[in-house]
């Protein structure tokens, strides 16, 4: 009989304390393969083998492209590749950045249960937004089991969070109890339940991350043309929708939740205004370079002219950098913390 013997696990912000909790628990004869995704820089080599080898007797691994899944072992999305589960081995690409992510959680998360359906463990642990969400969404409609780490218990409570607004989750724990609820877990057979087929969606979005051409797959029937476009490639987002769940993807196959859009538009909004900054001020300095020029030509009342023009530009960069310094990276966490500090200035 079927037991649960495919483990991803996700986590952000506050992600590394949480992972050595949880693997620290994980017996020696564990009977599953755990995959797990951690959001980190690109530029940096990944050492998170290496320190959760130090509290598990499981062997733990960088995952390899085309690697066999083996029971008993940890294996570790490595920097600036998404960690693709298929069955019976392991994918690595550099498709599109999920989320803003890299390795992104979702990825991980989808194509475990297109491929392993009921045989699934998803975990949510500690995070900023919302990563992880949608992935977890795709397993619970495979017939796979969601686990989420208590948001009490988290050092950021905001990816447990959104994945408890967006499936209904089978377990919420701590991580000190996490070790022993998945030991449990993959020691009891499945049980006969609805698992939904392989959706056109879901086979379509793996097949993205995967590195497969998402124009000519056919990404433009999935969802609705939206205003927005993409913060990465500027192309225009389809709205998909799953459950309560509002996501985006542009015909390039880069894809947001509604929260990563909205920071990731706010974000954007910095760099464009320094940009103007740039391009102001470089036409301010070639403005009075000519005036110099002009005078020393005795075209004193040209000069004069391209003077006034460099003072003029000179306070429009002044007005952009204001812009700059008054702009707020948005999204439902810090306007949460935003309503959260007014209330309290209400109260005094």
């Amino acid at each position: 009989m079927l037991k649960p013997d495919i483990i991803v696990i996700g986590a952000s912000a506050g992600g590394l304390r949480a992972f050595e909790i949880l693997v620290s628990q994980l017996p020696p004869d564990l009977p599953a393969a755990v995959f797990i995704v951690w959001h980190i820089s690109p530029d940096y080599p990944s050492m998170l083998p290496q320190i959760l080898s130090r509290v598990t007797s499981l062997p733990v691994n960088h995952a390899t492209d085309y690697e066999p899944i083996h029971s008993g072992r940890i294996y570790v999305a490595p920097p600036d590749r998404h960690l693709l589960v298929e069955s019976g081995m392991m994918r690595l690409s550099r498709g599109p950045r999920e989320n803003r992510f890299r390795p992104a959680i979702d990825v991980l998360f989808r194509s475990a249960a297109l491929s392993y359906g009921s045989r699934v463990i998803g975990v949510v642990l500690t995070g900023s937004l919302d990563d992880g969400a949608a992935g977890l969404y795709a397993i619970k409609e495979r017939g796979g089991i969601a686990v989420v780490q208590d948001p009490l218990d988290a050092l950021h409570s905001s990816m447990p969070r959104a994945a408890m607004k967006a499936v209904n989750v089978d377990y919420c724990v701590p991580i000190a109890a996490m070790g022993a609820l998945i030991t449990d877990l993959v020691d009891k057979p499945i049980l006969h339940q609805e698992e939904h087929a392989v959706s056109e969606q879901m086979d379509l979005e793996v097949g993205v991350a995967r590195e497969d051409n998402s124009l000519e797959m056919g990404i433009m029937k999935l969802g609705d043309l939206s205003p927005f476009t993409c913060p990465e490639c500027h192309g225009v987002l389809l709205q998909l929708k799953e459950g309560n769940l509002l996501r985006f993807r542009c015909h390039t196959g880069h894809a947001y939740s509604l929260n990563s859009l909205l920071a990731e538009v706010t974000q954007s909004i910095e760099e464009t205004l320094w940009d103007g900054i740039r391009t102001i001020e470089a036409s301010e300095m070639l403005m009075t370079h000519t005036a110099k020029h002009l005078r020393e030509m005795n075209e004193h009342e040209a000069a004069d002219l391209l003077l006034q023009k460099a003072e003029d530009a000179k306070r429009r960069a002044e007005l952009v950098r204001r812009a700059v310094m008054s702009n707020e990276v948005l999204s439902e966490d810090n306007l949460k913390e935003q309503v959260r500090l007014g209330d309290g200035r209400e109260e005094l």
